[in-house]
């Protein structure tokens, strides 16, 4: 989905700055409008998204419904760590009443699961009950497209003045939080393009990986059951062997014996992590993405919201 959504932004406004194409399609990805993509991003959300929120907001509340509960989900959802039962505690909701929700915006498009592969924790040996290893091991959500994240991490909630066209909280919290926000978008592409340099390995599986106790960006194993792993990190420094040495520790806290490490970083690395590339370790920064954009055509049009 997400591939196919990089690829119809890029067909819509051909931007060939890599860096300044994933920040502005990690907000605007999905919608399906044409933007002005040579005007500020904060002057293009407040033109495009807030003073088009009344349109915007009854298009989304045909996918949601007006439900306050499901806001409330799909805030928790956009802004924590997506993980199911967290988000329930968070936006007030049980089990039963959360479950229901989230098959809901499943069944109308908005959310789509990421399952954990965590084992079952044992007891003497034994898978503990069910009902007991649920609370210990939580699968995640996550948003079909850019922009309805962007839309519940930081539009919806403040709904009351974008209203009332005081935009001054919900522009302020954007630059705060932009630079993390996009993170995750870049991750799930970094996704997408594990899956196509690999591909020649025949994966059976990728994504993060969560347990109890750590995270890793992304994992893949392929046929031959080699194992993958990598790390993906959006920030205006260039990445160091230091962030090598953080998913080695974490491999082996976990006890995965990786074949091949994969680093993705926005702005590229120092010299000592390129001078350890090889074919076991592999790295790529934003310029490697337009591979993901090779033979672009107009069948990767997707619509999306309709303009008022």
């Amino acid at each position: 989905m997400i591939k196919q959504q990089f690829r119809s932004f890029f067909f819509r406004h051909m931007i060939h700055d890599m860096e300044k194409f994933i920040e502005y399609f990690s907000i605007f990805g999905g919608l399906g409008w044409q933007i002005d993509i040579d005007m500020p991003l904060e002057a293009l959300i407040q033109k495009e998204i807030l003073d088009n929120f009344g349109t915007l907001h009854n298009q989304i509340t045909v996918l949601t419904t007006e439900e306050p509960e499901y806001a409330r989900l799909l805030t928790s959802l956009a802004r924590g760590d997506r993980r199911i039962f967290s988000a329930f505690n968070k936006s007030g909701l049980s089990n039963l009443y959360g479950g229901l929700s989230l098959k809901h915006l499943q069944n109308t498009g908005v959310l789509e699961a990421e399952y954990s592969r965590e084992e079952p924790p044992l007891k003497n040996g034994q898978k503990l009950k069910r009902e007991v290893s649920r609370n210990r091991i939580s699968h995640k959500m996550r948003f079909t497209s850019p922009f309805l994240r962007f839309w519940f991490y930081f539009i919806s909630p403040y709904r009351a003045s974008i209203e009332t066209g005081d935009y001054d909280k919900v522009l302020e919290n954007i630059r705060i939080h932009r630079q993390s926000f996009v993170g995750f978008t870049f991750e799930e592409l970094s996704n997408e393009m594990m899956k196509m340099k690999f591909s020649s390995l025949s994966l059976i599986d990728s994504g993060s990986y969560w347990d109890r106790h750590i995270e890793i960006d992304l994992m893949a194993t392929t046929q031959k059951k080699e194992l993958i792993v990598g790390e993906c990190k959006w920030k205006n420094h260039k990445m160091n062997k230091k962030e090598l040495n953080k998913l080695a520790e974490k491999c082996e806290k976990v006890g995965f014996t990786p074949d091949y490490l994969v680093l993705f970083a926005k702005r590229g690395f120092s010299k000592e992590l390129l001078s350890l590339q090889s074919t076991k370790l592999r790295l790529y920064c934003c310029e490697d993405f337009e591979d993901l954009l090779l033979n672009v055509s107009q069948d990767d049009l997707i619509q999306g919201f309709v303009r008022p």
